[in-house]
């Protein structure tokens, strides 16, 4: 049997936090012999709200150096930026004229995303689950790794994909989606109530992977803890349940293992204190590699056009296909 197809996305739109590499990244680095894997940089997306040119082309780039650091292996996966492909944006048009607006109008992410373009909600952002269909359906897709915020895009993938199928005949896999494990949601060090985010003001709200030590520190000692000095997981305690999380993913173990590491803890100082030593050393590698691929002027977006090249045969064939089925061109 042939490899799972696994597509993951990320926007190239603000730094790189521990959230998104314990969460996302260092998973996809650990799948990479398991799956033919796709990772995408989807700078399209990006465009569903304002964006300065110059800026978003050095974030593409910043994000990619960032992948590649981490571990993403160009001879076993295939990286590249979605605009490059520009079967992205021609699947979309035509999934769009077999999506319905009932479906569209249901996806609930786009009115929590719209609250703050009041007056200015560009249509992208109302059509953008089109698009990320579009993106998984593209390359065969058997597998997305999903959190529980986008399980709707993924059914809306398998729904259009399923009409498709059944008006014009079998062109589309039916892509399932893949939980990831748990210890994949790090929350904010200075509101541990919410998600960590690369979007979220403040200088000490996450973790960046390009942090320095120095940087590292002064946003782990800053980070919101709770009353009483036991350490201890507790939903009523956010703060050193956060710290717990954290120390558990970078250390590859469980939240009751690191309880009990610090069952001898004098306070939450003594945490942070470890903490701050653990990523510094977890992230030494990534940001060492990061350094000497930004060394080398043109070497990550040769891998990106050939990340480019190698995935663009399977989407033109998607698309004629498409093209085909429909009656067009």
């Amino acid at each position: 049997m042939s490899r799972p197809v696994v597509f993951s996305g990320i926007q190239p739109t603000g730094a790189i936090h521990i959230g998104n590499y314990f969460g996302a990244i260092k998973q996809w680095v650990a799948g990479q012999d398991d799956a033919e894997n796709i990772f995408c940089l989807v700078d399209m997306h990006a465009l569903t709200v304002p964006q300065e040119p110059e800026a978003l082309r050095g974030q593409i780039l910043e994000t990619a150096t960032v992948l590649l650091a981490a571990g993403i292996d160009p001879a076993k996966s295939r990286l590249f930026v979605q605009s490059h492909v520009r079967e992205h944006g021609e699947l979309a048009w035509y999934l769009s004229c077999v999506a319905s607006m009932g479906q569209m109008q249901r996806m609930t992410q786009f009115k929590e995303k719209s609250e703050s373009q009041r007056g200015e909600v560009r249509v992208g952002l109302f059509t953008y689950p089109i698009l990320m269909a579009a993106d998984i359906l593209l390359y065969r897709t058997t597998q997305v790794p999903v959190g529980d915020d986008q399980r709707q895009h993924i059914e809306l993938t398998r729904d259009l994909a399923q009409r498709f199928n059944a008006t014009y005949g079998e062109a589309f896999v039916l892509p399932e989606p893949a939980i990831p494990k748990a210890g994949a949601r790090i929350m904010g060090l200075d509101d541990p109530t919410k998600k960590m985010s690369k979007s979220a003001p403040g200088s000490y709200h996450a973790v960046r992977v390009l942090d320095s030590p120095d940087v590292i520190k002064k946003t782990v000692m800053a980070a919101q803890t709770d009353s009483g000095r036991d350490v201890r997981a507790d939903p009523a305690r956010p703060g050193v349940t956060n710290l717990l999380a954290i120390y558990a993913a970078a250390t590859g173990t469980t939240i009751e293992a690191a309880e009990a590491h610090f069952a001898d803890a004098r306070g939450y100082g003594d945490v942070k204190k470890e903490l701050v030593d653990i990523l510094v050393e977890t992230l030494r590698p990534l940001r060492e590699r990061y350094a000497e691929l930004s060394a080398v002027p043109g070497t990550v977006h040769a891998l990106l056009a050939q990340g480019a090249r190698a995935v663009r045969p399977t989407a033109r064939d998607t698309v004629d296909t498409v093209k085909r089925a429909m009656g067009a061109g």
